[in-house]
């Protein structure tokens, strides 16, 4: 779930888009208004629609519940003491993504919390927000997320699209042959859990194929500005069985090499039995 200061640099993303286009600025506007409380100004600034997707608190739509809903996120997350590190932006277009780790006290210890925030802002009047996370790291369930985009017509290509048939397929080796080296699996539980070089991936995709078959997921929106590819997706499938479609997102980052350097999952699947 996500607190403003992410959304603003997601949203900072985008204004820097649009101005370079030659295109208006309403965001600036509407991050003083959510600076200063004032509602008239948050009104002004952005007449048309303001909706978040939220892991949470599911569809938040219209200033009124985007004020309640932002106070909401700031006293809980005051009260785990939270910090937070960016760790990539991606931009095409009129979509920003943001990757972050959530720094927060949990059971004693410091936490570190991969968090996605998608920012789009299909006019000048409008913006829509779509995180994605497991809640796993925070209450230790993993909650079925369902679909906020419908399939889409747009596919990844190169090696992002290898590694994808291959996820599909079952096939572990295609999928470790589209990773560096030194390249690295990072899940949505954080960087103590992730995967990196030849040998950790191939030992990892062995488990997640070990039920037989492959992970279909369904395009949604693709954000690739060359280096990074952001693919929003719905999982449909593990192995044999067709899962309710859940929502996730993949950041899939190439090296010099043009193979995967690292692939960043945020999503909140839990895989059936027999496949872990």
């Amino acid at each position: 779930m996500p607190w403003f200061p992410e959304f603003v640099s997601a949203v900072e993303l985008v204004r820097r888009q649009r101005r370079a286009a030659g295109q208006a600025d309403p965001v600036a506007e509407y991050l003083a208004a959510l600076n200063e409380g004032d509602a008239r100004l948050l009104e002004d600034a952005w007449p048309g629609t303001v909706v978040i997707y939220d892991p949470r608190a599911g569809e938040v739509r219209g200033h009124r519940q985007v004020r309640r809903f932002v106070s909401h996120n700031l006293s809980w997350l005051a009260g785990l003491h939270v910090r937070t590190e960016t760790v990539a932006c991606t931009v095409a277009g009129e979509r920003a993504v943001v990757e972050l780790l959530a720094y927060l006290d949990h059971r004693g210890r410091e936490l570190a919390w991969p968090v996605a925030v998608v920012a789009e802002s299909p006019d000048d009047l409008s913006v829509v927000f779509r995180t994605y996370c497991s809640q796993w790291p925070v209450d230790e369930q993993q909650h079925l997320r369902p679909p906020i985009l419908p399939p889409g017509h747009a596919h990844p290509g190169d090696v992002v699209g290898r590694y994808q048939a291959g996820l599909a397929a079952g096939d572990t080796e295609a999928v470790v042959s589209t990773f560096a080296p030194d390249g690295y699996f990072c899940g949505p539980f954080g960087p103590h859990h992730a995967h990196r070089g030849t040998d950790e991936l191939r030992s990892f995709f062995t488990r997640c194929f070990s039920g037989g078959g492959g992970i279909g997921l369904q395009p949604c929106a693709v954000t690739d500005d060359g280096v990074r590819c952001v693919l929003e997706y719905n999982c449909v499938r593990w192995g044999s069985h067709n899962l309710p479609p859940q929502a996730g997102l993949g950041v899939y980052e190439r090296g010099p090499d043009r193979l995967l350097a690292a692939a960043r999952i945020y999503d909140d699947i839990k895989a059936p039995a027999g496949h872990s």
